[in-house]
């Protein structure tokens, strides 16, 4: 069991496994045998009060921002598991998953796609990460799949700046596209969505089709 453990830990998660466990065998090593303090004994209770559990939070953290980026960990909310079946669905041709099955996005096709680009993107990506779960712990928790996914949005427009990343917009392959040469100011402004109807489809078409229904359902009360 331990070792199926092992394998499933990144290697971050692994080395801070390794240096909880070290801790906890010189500080109970010291408590079983009450040495004297000796500048040796001294410098044990250092790595193990000191340097060892700083290496195991900072490793740790670094474990925990990795899962974070997976897929795996957005489906692991249940009013998410539309949106991840669909990414990992070889027979869809949604945005979702055309760029999942992309093998530069690999695992973690959700964060990439939706991670902020600026400066501190990383920090705020995370931030707003901890409303989601705020969010599902006091409201969708206990709603199914159905009840959710219309009231599911983006906290801010979808940035045609995360779609630069990949798509530069500057070579030409992607100038020799007529629309694109076209509409290049009003793209790299912002103006026009690359992931809106009409151009190249919501990356989630499942989601808007069903926000939409229940607004016309409300409409028609």
């Amino acid at each position: 069991m331990i070792a199926r453990m092992l394998h499933a830990l990144s290697g971050t998660g692994a080395v801070a496994l390794a240096c909880a466990v070290l801790a906890a065998i010189i500080i109970v090593a010291y408590l079983v045998k009450r040495p004297k303090l000796t500048l040796g004994t001294q410098l044990w209770l250092f790595a193990g009060l000191g340097l060892l559990p700083l290496s195991t939070a900072g490793f740790g953290n670094a474990a925990g921002f990795h899962a974070t980026t997976q897929v795996q960990f957005c489906s692991s909310c249940h009013v998410m598991l539309a949106h991840t079946g669909d990414a990992l669905d070889l027979d869809s041709q949604s945005l979702a998953a055309r760029h999942t099955r992309n093998q530069s996005f690999g695992d973690a096709s959700c964060y990439t796609c939706h991670a902020d680009y600026g400066m501190f993107g990383a920090v705020f990506t995370k931030l707003n990460g901890m409303s989601h779960v705020y969010h599902y712990v006091k409201t969708y928790r206990h709603r199914t799949l159905e009840e959710t996914l219309p009231e599911l949005h983006l906290y801010k427009p979808f940035s045609n700046q995360s779609c630069m990343q990949c798509h530069s917009t500057t070579n030409r392959l992607w100038l020799n596209v007529d629309d694109h040469s076209a509409a290049l100011d009003d793209v790299r402004s912002g103006k026009v969505s690359c992931a809106s109807e009409g151009c190249h489809g919501y990356a989630h078409p499942f989601s808007k089709a069903a926000r939409a229904s229940a607004a016309r359902e409300k409409e028609s009360r």
